[in-house]
């Protein structure tokens, strides 16, 4: 998991007690760090007939600023309810969920609306870019949506284009541009509100291999610059372009931690000790 920085600056003739102490003041800072995404104890239920479907059962998470991190999952695991409950689509049956220490769960409707545009920028996999605007007016749109005057759309949108190498089209329609190129304008559409969370998802699906690469690389550059980063996704080869991993199964979770450690790739319905009593079988 990324954890903030803190610079220190030690006079190495001090004392070392001194200096075990600025150490563990900069421990302190980072344990009081206030979690830019927090879930508590959630549960997403639905009713089919008699059967009572749990989409999350009882998930409780903390993302910080500045993480880059995957939900994997495969179908039906949850991950796309959980996904629109960290995007402020739809609210918790159970449970509390914090979005910039903002108590996001009992929102009205408008209230998320309102969230949504001001501290999520989505990035979706069919793109979901108008045809008859241009590629300006199609990363405008959000803003346009928020109440921000003209002239400062325009200028938030072409930073935002410049971002992801595509100010020199901004007059284009979107079917002038290739797949990869769409797909840049709507991480510019995303950016230009400058969210405090990038949510991202499947967003190479729609693109063949070596242009999802792109994306993927294009998200990670984002992250070394500040951004914060949740990407969901059901493909273990995408997942472990990000720092953490969130793996879901039948609504819970199942792993959190370091993308890089081969628990993280582990596919759930093939657990670590089926592996090795099937080693142990063969010996």
């Amino acid at each position: 998991m990324k954890k903030t920085e803190f610079s220190i600056q030690i006079d190495t003739a001090e004392e070392p007690m001194k200096q075990e102490e600025a150490v563990s003041k900069v421990h302190e800072k980072l344990e009081k760090q206030e979690p830019l995404i927090e879930l508590r104890n959630i549960y997403k239920i639905y009713y089919m007939g008699d059967e009572e479907v749990h989409a999350n059962d009882g998930i409780s998470l903390s993302i910080n600023k500045g993480e880059f991190v995957a939900i994997v999952g495969k179908s039906g695991s949850g991950k796309s309810t959980l996904m629109n409950i960290i995007g402020a689509l739809d609210v918790p049956t159970e449970g509390e969920y914090f979005l910039g220490g903002e108590d996001v769960a009992d929102m009205s409707d408008n209230e998320l609306a309102e969230i949504r545009n001001r501290m999520i920028g989505f990035i979706f996999q069919q793109y979901n870019l108008i045809p008859k605007l241009s590629v300006l007016e199609n990363v405008e749109l959000p803003l346009l949506y928020a109440g921000v005057p003209a002239e400062e759309r325009r200028d938030r949108a072409i930073r935002s284009l410049e971002r992801v190498g595509l100010a020199d089209k901004w007059k284009h329609l979107p079917s002038q541009l290739s797949g990869g190129q769409q797909q840049r304008v709507s991480i510019a559409r995303a950016l230009a509100g400058s969210p405090s969370v990038i949510l991202a998802d499947e967003p190479t699906g729609a693109l063949d291999s070596r242009t999802g690469r792109e994306v993927l690389s294009f998200l990670k550059q984002l992250n070394r610059e500040g951004d914060t980063v949740v990407l969901i996704t059901h493909d273990n080869s995408i997942a472990v372009r990000a720092d953490r991993i969130i793996r879901l199964q039948d609504g819970r979770i199942i792993y959190d931690g370091d993308a890089h450690d081969p628990r993280a790739v582990v596919q759930p319905d093939e657990p670590p000790e089926a592996d090795i009593a099937e080693q142990e079988g063969a010996v």
